[in-house]
């Protein structure tokens, strides 16, 4: 498999010969307003340009998968200029509702035995922050790809460790986990995604898996850099296990 970091959750998964969008955010560079941020930072977003064109994005993609309808997951961009009969995944019947409004013709709601060209692909739990945060944010998942010829994928998606987490780790067995970390916050309510330390406690349920943190520096509510994460994972000892990714770069695996 080929996983590319494109911005922030945004992913190209090429896997079992099929060609994965995940979570497209395409909106021009500080287009969009900014979230209410703990650091106060009110830039708008995204922060940074696609580090691609939209064409050579979209070209040859099989089928769009969206975890939630959070704009910085699935945006008026995006909604703009992908196909409309391009396959496309999402987490429930609300959001499909939500997406058929846009024009598009062919979506299906992910389950745990949904199947697309001969890969699974497994709706996991997430949970977008923790305690009252919750009712407000709404719902999310992950995903799991399964292949008799590829590792095992899991892309978590907008959650911090929790124990639903640990479980799909324990149930899947995954090689390869993407987690969104950034430590993304709004002025109240705590992490909304991982930070160091649940990327930390992911390594620890699956120490032989191969991490790669996304979903950092693009949107104005961030609060943990690649460097400040670089650097904990230097003292804990696990460079070799957690990758880090810029933008726009890929790792095969």
């Amino acid at each position: 498999m080929k996983v590319r970091l494109i911005r922030n959750a945004t992913l190209v998964v090429e896997y079992a010969g099929k060609k994965f969008l995940v979570d497209p955010f395409l909106a021009e560079k500080g287009t969009l307003p900014p979230f209410p941020a703990l650091t106060k930072n009110e830039q708008y977003n995204p922060l940074v340009h696609l580090p691609i064109s939209l064409d050579d994005l979209i070209k040859d993609v099989d089928a769009i998968i969206v975890t939630h309808l959070h704009y910085d997951h699935f945006d008026e961009a995006a909604k703009e200029v992908l196909p409309k009969n391009v396959k496309m995944f999402v987490q429930n019947e609300e959001d499909a509702t939500e997406i058929k409004k846009a024009g598009f013709q062919d979506i299906e709601v992910l389950s745990e035995s949904t199947s697309f060209e001969g890969i699974q692909l497994v709706k996991t739990k997430g949970a977008h922050g923790r305690g009252e945060i919750l009712s407000l944010v709404g719902v999310v998942c992950g995903v799991v790809f399964k292949h008799p010829d590829e590792k095992t994928l899991y892309v978590a998606g907008d959650t911090v460790w929790y124990e639903d987490v640990q479980e799909e780790i324990e149930t899947h067995q995954p090689e390869i986990i993407v987690v969104n970390g950034g430590d993304v916050q709004l002025t109240e309510g705590g992490s909304l995604v991982m930070g160091k330390d649940d990327i930390y406690e992911v390594h620890k349920a699956a120490p032989n898996a191969m991490i790669v943190s996304v979903h950092m520096e693009a949107v104005n509510h961030w609060t943990l850099s690649r460097a400040e994460l670089k650097s904990f994972l230097n003292e804990k000892g696990i460079t070799s296990n957690v990758l880090v990714p810029d933008d726009g770069e890929s790792y095969t695996f």
